[in-house]
């Protein structure tokens, strides 16, 4: 009896208290609710000024997508991500390639946020050159998650709070602005949609392929299966309904902002334009209050994605994917994977300074998307496998989802599809090195010496 007790005491799993609503909260703060502020100007200038029209686009793939993430999860409970669902469903090279083009996310998303912190950082002092902000950002990234310190769930929370206040000033100023230009026909309201004298729908995919930045990360409710009330049913619908709040509340913000900024004038810098137009419509303080709020979100967001790119570097070399003496190796005292962290905080004072904004997020799209298609096309196998045309319905709609992500990530820039399948025959080599060696040197089975969960 002795020995039984302390066995049950030993099994202990997380506790399943997350409530449908605790999920949705959960997908729309890892999401943002200002998700779309940071990319309006990049969207603004490649759709020609169609930014809610390609965040209504973006909206319509990730939705089909969001069904068949729901679909996925709901089969693999445990630990779900598009390259295990890619790699139980097709195969385990295509799960594999998907993952690798994860990790040009990974690596990219605190990247971009040097570049947009740097940016935002020169709108309080213009007069410090960018690359001081660059070297000043990716070095305090580094450094904080070096020392071991995470920001914690509370601190996101009351951070997203405090971002929904910012976007019910922004809309009240908005408001307010308009209701001073006077009287104006009711084609201007619908010229955010569609202005015909500048839309191409060229340009439109374009800036498409840069709004799906928006929605990225509702996919990661997912992981929380383990410690959810009826996950079977509340998990996939939390996925979907974030990616729906998102898409609402993205076009509100990007609606108003095109209003407001009707007369088609440059921005004074594309990168933060959503700052200026903030300026526009509530002066200095709204202006001071934008651009710092979204400052400190985007500090936040390039500290947490660092050290989930060196987490998941570090799961990839204890697996032997890639080399696990540098990889794989984990810090004696404060248990981080230093070497990934110095490495990726390199990257990013290299990258910030070699890449644009606009290419760095059309390059974490075009893993996105990938991922995203692998996701579809699991799904669509997924149904074929349980039910065959009696399963005509989700296989439809992962089938669209598939097809729209494709049509999306065809449309991203040639520059960034270039760069982006690079990345992707090196996964490949890294792959065929790997299935050759049946046994790395110093690799054996259970032989995890010098690393730690």
């Amino acid at each position: 009896m002795p020995e039984a007790a302390a066995i049950n005491s030993n099994a202990v799993t997380l506790k399943r208290s997350l409530r449908f609503w605790d999920l949705v909260l959960y997908g729309i703060i890892l999401i943002q609710p200002t998700a779309p502020m940071p990319s309006f100007g990049v969207i603004y200038q490649e759709a020609r000024g169609h930014v809610v029209t390609a965040i209504l686009c973006a909206l319509v793939a990730m939705f089909f997508t969001s069904v068949s993430y729901g679909r996925m999860a709901r089969v693999y409970p445990h630990g779900g991500s598009a390259f295990m669902y890619v790699g139980k469903e097709l195969h385990p090279s295509l799960g594999y390639l998907t993952g690798w083009c994860l990790i040009m996310d990974y690596i990219l998303n605190p990247l971009i946020c040097t570049i947009w912190c740097s940016k935002a950082a020169q709108n309080f002092l213009p007069e410090v050159p960018y690359f001081v902000f660059v070297l000043f950002f990716a070095v305090m990234f580094t450094a904080l998650n070096l020392n071991g310190v995470e920001t914690s769930a509370r601190i996101n929370a009351a951070m997203a709070a405090a971002l929904g206040v910012v976007i019910v000033l922004i809309v009240i100023a908005a408001l307010r602005y308009l209701l001073h230009l006077g009287h104006q026909p009711s084609s201007f309201y619908k010229l955010p949609f569609y202005d015909p004298s500048t839309f191409s729908s060229k340009a439109l995919l374009r800036g498409t392929s840069i709004a799906v930045l928006t929605y990225i990360g509702f996919d990661g409710i997912s992981t929380l299966t383990d410690e959810a009330k009826d996950p079977a049913r509340s998990v996939p619908r939390a996925i979907v309904l974030t990616c729906l709040i998102t898409g609402v509340l993205a076009s509100i913000e990007v609606y108003l902002g095109q209003l407001c900024w009707s007369d088609g004038g440059a921005f004074p810098d594309i990168d933060t334009a959503y700052v200026h137009i903030s300026g526009r419509i509530g002066g200095p303080v709204l202006f001071a209050i934008v651009n710092g709020s979204l400052l400190l979100a985007t500090v936040g967001s390039g500290m947490a994605s660092q050290l989930g790119a060196a987490r998941l570097l570090l799961a990839m070399g204890q697996d032997g994917a890639i080399p696990r003496r540098f990889f794989g190796a984990v810090h004696p005292k404060n248990r981080i994977p230093r070497n990934n962290v110095l490495l990726i905080g390199a990257i990013c004072i290299v990258g910030a300074l070699a890449f644009s904004y606009q290419l760095g997020t059309e390059l974490l799209n075009y893993g996105a998307l990938l991922a995203f298609m692998g996701v579809n096309i699991s799904s669509m196998v997924l149904g074929w496998r349980q039910g065959r045309f009696g399963q005509w319905m989700p296989m439809l709609i992962s089938l669209a989802g598939f097809a729209t992500c494709f049509f999306i990530w065809l449309n991203l820039g040639s520059v960034a599809r270039i760069v982006g399948t690079i990345w992707a025959f090196v996964g490949i080599l890294f792959w065929i090195v790997r299935r050759r060696q049946t046994v790395l040197p110093g690799d054996e089975p259970g032989d995890h010496s010098g690393a730690a969960a």
